[in-house]
C-alpha cells in the first residue's frame, strides 16, 4: 500500500518513534512514505536517526523525509499526526508558575484550569495554520490525528475552523480499563467497557463481563484494589457521582473545584509516590528532568538494539490501528475525541466528546451513546462551556471571552475573584506574547495595565519536590531512561508555528 504519513512535531522523540513503530508493524505498510517536520533541527535530526536505523534494521525500504519546511512534509500526505507542544517548557512554566502567585495550584495545567486555557490559546493559533497547509498541499480528504493537548480544544478548532477532518487521540481510557479489569480479577480482554464524556473527563458508564453489567458493584472492588491508595481523588469522585473517571489523581484534581483550592486540605488528597498523584507543578518538574536526562543519554539510545516491528511490541495508542482499519478494512474499536453532533444527547451538539468509535474500510463510525448519567453530564457541561469560551477566544483573539473562560473554570473560579482572574490572564498574555499572534493588540493593552496599580498577590507554595540533577538521575539510569522515553511526547518537542 502506498500512502504518506506526516508527523508535525516529530521532535517529540520517544512518542514519534513509538507511533511510527506501531504503524510499520502493519505488514501492508512496508512501502509507505514517512515525513517528519519540526522547528528544532537538533531534535529532528535525533528522531530521524533513531527511526531510520529502526527501519533499516527491520529490512524496510523507507527513507524518512525530514524537513524544517512544514508544507513540504505535508505535501501529498493522507494522514497527519500532530504531537506539538507550542512554546515548549518555557511557555509551559508560565502556565503553572504565574497562577501560583494568585493561589491557583495545578499539577499539570494542560487540559483545563487556567494553564490549560492558556495552552489552548497557543495551540489553537498553531493548529489553524497546520489546517491551512493541509487543505492547500496534503492529499484530498487528509485526516489529522491529534495527540496534542488541550486535546478537546485543539480538535474542536481543527474541525470547526480548520475544516480538516480531525480525531483527538489519548490513552486515558485504556489505562482505566486496565485498572477496572484488575479490580474485577479478570483479563482486560474479557472486560467490555463503554466510556463516554470529555477528554480527561470520560466516565466508564458500562462495565460488563460475560455479558453481565458490573458497574454497580465496581466501587467497593476499586476501593480494595492494590492501586486504591494512589487513586483517592478518583474514588472520592466515584463515591459522590457513581462512576469511575479516566483521569488520574493529579489531572482530575485540577479540573474540579473541590480538591486544590485550600492548601491546608490538599495534603490529604495527594502523595509523593509519583508526580501524577497531585504534586504541584509535578509534570513541569518531570518534563524538565526528562529533557535534561535525554540530552545526556541520547548517544546511549543510538547504541541500543533498534526497535523491532513485531505485534508484541505494538503499543495501545490508537493512531496505527485507525490507519490500519481505514486502509485494510480490519475492524478496530477505540475511544476517540470527535465532534458531538448528538452522540451524547445531554451535552451540546457543538463540542468535542470522547466516545466509542469503530473503524473499518468504510470509515470511522460513531454510535449514539445517549444521555450521560446526570451528575457526570453536569461536571462535563461546566467544562464544555469553558472549552467553548477558550476556543472562540483563541480563534478570534477575543480577550473578553478569554477572561470569561478563566472565570468559568471550576478551580480558577473557586480560588480567584474576577479582578484577579483578569490580572492573572493579562500577566500570562504578556509572558506568552511570542506564541499568541492573535492577541497582538490586546497584549499591548495588557502591558499598560500591568504597569498600573495591581491587585495584591496571594501566592501558594504548593507541594513541590526538588528537581533532580542529571547526576542524581544517572544513579537510577534505567528508571529515568524509561521516563524520558514515555514523557517525550510532551517534553522534548520543539514544534511551533514556524
Amino acid at each position: 500500500m502506498g500512502f504518506k504519513v506526516a508527523f508535525i512535531g516529530a521532535g517529540s522523540i520517544g512518542f514519534t518513534r513509538r507511533l511510527l513503530s506501531d504503524i510499520l508493524t502493519v505488514p501492508e505498510f512496508s512501502e509507505i512514505e514517512v515525513a517528519f517536520t519540526d522547528i528544532n533541527e537538533d531534535n529532528l535530526r535525533m528522531v530521524t536517526q533513531l527511526c531510520q536505523r529502526d527501519i533499516e534494521s527491520n529490512g524496510l525500504n523507507i527513507r524518512i523525509q525530514a524537513t524544517l519546511d512544514r508544507r513540504e512534509a505535508l505535501r501529498g500526505a493522507k494522514y497527519v499526526v500532530n504531537c506539538v507542544r507550542i512554546g515548549m517548557l518555557e511557555a509551559f512554566a508560565t502556565d503553572v508558575e504565574i497562577p501560583l502567585k494568585y493561589g491557583v495550584d495545578q499539577c499539570v495545567g494542560d487540559t483545563l484550569c487556567i494553564g490549560g486555557i492558556m495552552y489552548g490559546q497557543r495551540g489553537v493559533a498553531a493548529i489553524l495554520d497546520f489546517c491551512r497547509d493541509i487543505r492547500e498541499v496534503a492529499a484530498e480528504g487528509c485526516i489529522m490525528l491529534n495527540y496534542s493537548n488541550p486535546n478537546a480544544m485543539m480538535t474542536w478548532a481543527a474541525n470547526k475552523y480548520g475544516h480538516v477532518e480531525t480525531y483527538g487521540l489519548c490513552h486515558g481510557v485504556q489505562h482505566g480499563h486496565s485498572q477496572i479489569a484488575k479490580a474485577l480479577g479478570r483479563d482486560k480482554k474479557d472486560v467490555d467497557i463503554i466510556c463516554a464524556g470529555l477528554n480527561h473527563q470520560t466516565w466508564y458508564i458500562s462495565v460488563k463481563t460475560d455479558g453481565v453489567e458490573r458497574k454497580d458493584e465496581l466501587y467497593p472492588l476499586m476501593c480494595q484494589a492494590e492501586f486504591a491508595g494512589d487513586e483517592n481523588i478518583r474514588l472520592d469522585v466515584m463515591k459522590n457521582f457513581g462512576y469511575y473517571s479516566t483521569e488520574s489523581n493529579g489531572h482530575l484534581s485540577e479540573y474540579l473545584m473541590w480538591y486544590r483550592k485550600r492548601p491546608e486540605d490538599m495534603e490529604k488528597w495527594i502523595n509523593y509516590s509519583s508526580w501524577i498523584q497531585g504534586e504541584t507543578a509535578g509534570y513541569l518538574r518531570v518534563c524538565k528532568e526528562s529533557r535534561n536526562w535525554f540530552e545526556t543519554d541520547f548517544p546511549n539510545w543510538m547504541n541500543e538494539e533498534p526497535n523491532k516491528y513485531i505485534p508484541e511490541k505494538r503499543s495501545e495508542e490508537h493512531g496505527s490501528y485507525i490507519i490500519e482499519g481505514l486502509e485494510t478494512g480490519r475492524v478496530y474499536r477505540g475511544h476517540f475525541n470527535v465532534m458531538n453532533n448528538g452522540t451524547i444527547t445531554n451535552l451540546p451538539d457543538e463540542c468535542v466528546v470522547e466516545v466509542p468509535c469503530y473503524v473499518d474500510g468504510n470509515g470511522i463510525s460513531i454510535p449514539k451513546v445517549g444521555d450521560l448519567p446526570l451528575g457526570c453530564a453536569a461536571i462535563c457541561s461546566q467544562s464544555v462551556w469553558v472549552q467553548k469560551l477558550a476556543v472562540e477566544a483563541a480563534v478570534h483573539g477575543d480577550i473578553s471571552l478569554l477572561y470569561q473562560a478563566g472565570m468559568m473554570d471550576p478551580l480558577t473560579g473557586a480560588v480567584c475573584t474576577p479582578g484577579e482572574i483578569r490580572q492573572m490572564i493579562d500577566e500570562m498574555l504578556v509572558a506568552q506574547e511570542k506564541w499568541l499572534p492573535q492577541y497582538e493588540d490586546e497584549i499591548q493593552k495588557a502591558k499598560e495595565r500591568m504597569n498600573g496599580e495591581l491587585l495584591p498577590y496571594h501566592p501558594v507554595k504548593g507541594f513541590m519536590l526538588k528537581e533532580k540533577t542529571v547526576e542524581e538521575m544517572a544513579q537510577e539510569k534505567g528508571k529515568y531512561r524509561e521516563l524520558a522515553s514515555a514523557a517525550a511526547k510532551e517534553n522534548v518537542n520543539e514544534s511551533g508555528t514556524a
